[in-house]
């Protein structure tokens, strides 16, 4: 219970000074393995040590095919601008990254129609300008993913298992809920026996007394 009231109390703040609140960035792996004549997202993340400090970054790509030895750049972006530079990927590139900000932290792109000639080791790097008012730091991070093409897509042993731990933190959830009402409720049924008890406790008292208080008048009498 002390839990969910911090996690509750936590929103609660953020919601009531949402400027003050920055989105939370996870630096995720990208996906390895596309289906030859879909789409496929290369994901390259690259999140800020410092959410508070203002910056702007641009988000280069460079792809080398297997039987090639050095990158070759294929795409560009730059705020809202993007250039695709290969013509292996004319028209197949498109930006899935951060939206209508020059901050970039997601530089994910899209390739559209995969082929078997799209496997190979692509580079993501990021070139990131923070301001500190009186001076500018210059800050760079590079990601590598190694794509692989098939004819048919296969389930992976994380995606096996990532479904398994949902199912078991849904289960833990549930159990947890289910101790929770139980406890209540023991907790509850306690308090009123209690009160039940103090009720009688001070009804006996007051019969008792009203009892002695009839003898007094009698021997009065």
């Amino acid at each position: 219970m002390t839990a969910l009231r911090l996690l509750l109390a936590s929103a609660l703040a953020c919601a009531l000074h949402a400027p003050a609140c920055h989105a939370a960035c996870v630096e995720v792996d990208s996906d390895t393995e596309a289906v030859a004549g879909k789409g496929f997202k290369l994901g390259c993340i690259s999140c800020k040590m410092r959410l508070e400090v203002p910056a702007t970054a641009t988000v280069d790509w460079y792809f080398k095919a297997r039987d090639e030895s050095d990158f070759t750049q294929i795409y560009s972006y730059v705020y809202q601008n993007e250039m695709v530079t290969d013509d292996r990927f004319w028209a197949r590139l498109h930006w899935n990254g951060s939206k209508r900000t020059s901050d970039l932290q997601d530089g994910s792109i899209y390739i559209l129609n995969v082929t078997f000639n799209d496997t190979g080791v692509y580079r993501c790097y990021f070139d990131r300008t923070l301001n500190f008012g009186n001076y500018e730091y210059r800050a760079n991070a590079t990601k590598f993913i190694t794509l692989n093409v098939v004819a048919k897509a296969t389930r992976g042993t994380a995606s096996i298992l990532s479904e398994v731990m949902m199912y078991v933190s849904i289960i833990g959830l549930q159990v947890w809920l289910v101790v929770e009402m139980v406890y209540c409720y023991r907790k509850i049924s306690v308090a009123g026996e209690e009160a039940l008890r103090e009720s009688a406790a001070e009804y006996l008292a007051i019969a008792s007394e009203s009892k002695d208080n009839c003898a007094g008048v009698q021997v009065a009498e």
